[in-house]
């Protein structure tokens, strides 16, 4: 794998075609959406954002998945458990097929949930 040396979200965004592209788009607007105060980052050669000094959620891009990133907590997992079925999670990674819509909807309460669960 070629080293990358992201400085930007945009920058991050422009290697990969417009369809995921647009994808990793929908999911910043929904954290924008929902923690307008949280800082854009590359953290990990990946997109993230974070507010003050803890990560608020990253996402990454493949050939043939979106993921959704973070250390997930027992809670979250049981929370989200029936929605997470079908899907390859790990206790860091929930892995989105680009063959798939995105679930827009789930994206958003995921990252409400790691809102309130982080920040509260």
């Amino acid at each position: 794998m070629a080293k990358t040396d992201y400085k930007s979200i945009d920058g991050y965004h422009k290697v990969f075609p417009k369809e995921i592209q647009d994808r990793m788009q929908s999911i910043r607007e929904v954290v924008h959406q929902i923690a307008p105060e949280a800082e854009e980052v590359i953290s990990y050669q990946i997109p993230a954002f974070k507010i003050g000094k803890k990560y608020l959620i990253y996402y990454s891009a493949y050939a043939k998945h979106i993921s959704l990133a973070n250390p997930w907590s027992e809670a979250f997992l049981k929370t989200f458990a029936k929605e997470l079925v079908g899907l390859k999670v790990t206790k860091s990674v929930i892995q989105f097929p680009n063959d798939r819509p995105l679930p827009l909807n789930f994206i958003e309460r995921i990252v409400k949930y790691r809102k309130k669960e982080t920040f509260s």
